[in-house]
């Protein structure tokens, strides 16, 4: 029988339970600010170094596949050496691949400006993942509310960093590199200084290990076996409302630009939306723990409908469009909290790492789907179908979890 590593009275674990939040909150904060900055140009960048609106939709593509790739491998680091090497490493990789942004477009290189993305996903990754190591040593009644507190604590970077546009244009021309490549520059000190502070102040680890975790499967056939009932309705929701989110969001700053949109306007618009992702969170976790995770997702399913309605039908309106895409954020928000608590307390302690490691590769492969259709649908139909196409996603979830009446039932809080 496996003996358990690092176990603790229900006080001292307590006391840990809140020093790993802190830190991990503190962590998200920093971190959120380099992947807003990145994430709110990435198109741009792409758009000017391959000189096509049809290559914008591949950044973030890039962006997800390279979050994709690593996170069952960072899922895997974490059983066997624990959560803040895992997220440590994760930071790391993003902050290389910011680099690499940076130097291929400076060298106008498309395959160095995909190649740099793809690692800068890594640091979407360790986001990702960090809300699952909150849990690590939660309470099962407030698996919602840690996991929660630690998403809410990305908005402050995560709105800052898009609005870095401006700033990150003039320190961009004091270094001589393009002017779309400057707040990636504040995403690499963003990513190394994450990637510290984790490996310092994230102690004790949050991850009850298993002394004989090196035997332990890790990779997605471990996890695969445990995939069903309520834990497939999780990952399928959360997939699903994240293809939703991305494929809009990807396309809407060349939306916009199309428009004559300025960059400070593109910018708050996605400010505003990454607010509707994070913002609300603990609302959102406390509606999973107290109403039920399978009613909270419908809530952000009926939201989404109504984002992509008015986002799709904004036409040249900034202010209906950034309606559109905060209500898209509120939506992705109440979807994928509430869907990672019914994930959480649905598995099995030893299977948690593994299969929260598959629904996140889930979550950014359909991610990349998603961006990779939203560029050619765009260039193909235009802005309104792909937000057409985009809602029709949310129909499979909501019959799955209305027709789920017992997995809510069981999953409900008492």
């Amino acid at each position: 029988m496996a003996v358990l590593s690092g176990v603790t009275t229900t006080a001292e674990n307590q006391q840990v339970q809140r020093r790993i939040v802190t830190v991990l909150s503190v962590t998200q904060v920093v971190g959120g600010l380099g992947n807003g900055a990145g994430l709110a140009i990435s198109a741009l960048v792409v758009k000017e170094v391959s000189g096509s609106s049809g290559w914008a939709g591949m950044a973030v593509v890039m962006l997800t596949l390279g979050a994709a790739a690593v996170t069952v491998p960072l899922a895997g680091v974490a059983v066997r050496a624990g959560r803040r090497p895992a997220l440590t490493l994760g930071w790391a990789l993003g902050a290389a691949g910011a680099v690499l942004t940076v130097l291929g477009s400076e060298l106008v290189s498309l395959p160095l400006v995909l190649l740099g993305l793809l690692l800068f996903g890594s640091a979407t990754a360790a986001n990702l993942q960090s809300r699952f190591a909150a849990t690590d040593r939660a309470d099962p009644s407030q698996v919602g509310r840690a996991l929660s507190l630690v998403v809410w604590s990305t908005t402050v970077g995560a709105v800052i960093g898009p609005n870095l546009t401006g700033p990150g244009a003039t320190v961009a021309r004091q270094l001589g590199v393009p002017d779309l490549a400057g707040p990636v520059l504040f995403s690499i000190v963003a990513f190394v200084l994450a990637a510290v502070m984790t490996f310092a102040f994230l102690r004790p680890d949050p991850l009850v290990r298993l002394e004989d975790a090196v035997q332990t499967p890790t990779g997605v056939r471990a996890a695969l076996p445990h995939v069903r009932g309520t834990t497939l309705v999780a990952v399928y929701a959360i997939a699903s409302s994240h293809a939703v989110m991305v494929s809009v969001m990807a396309l809407t700053p060349v939306h916009m630009e199309d428009h004559g949109s300025s960059l400070q306007i593109i910018g708050l618009t996605i400010s505003l939306h990454i607010a509707g992702m994070f913002a609300l969170s603990p609302v959102m976790g406390w509606m999973s723990d107290r109403w039920g995770s399978p009613r909270t997702i419908l809530l952000g399913q009926c939201t989404l409908i109504v984002a992509v309605a008015v986002a799709g039908t904004s036409r040249g309106s900034d202010l209906q469009i950034t309606i559109g895409l905060t209500l898209l954020g509120l939506g992705w928000s109440a979807s994928v909290i509430a869907g990672a608590a019914m994930l959480t307390r649905s598995v099995e302690t030893s299977a948690r790492p593994a299969v929260q490691g598959l629904s996140d590769l889930a979550l950014n492969m359909a991610g990349a789907f998603g961006g990779l259709l939203a560029g050619l649908v765009v260039a193909w139909q235009g802005y309104g179908t792909l937000t057409a196409a985009a809602g029709a996603l949310t129909l499979p979830v909501i019959v799955l979890v209305l027709s789920g009446r017992r997995v809510a039932q069981v999953v409900a809080p008492d």
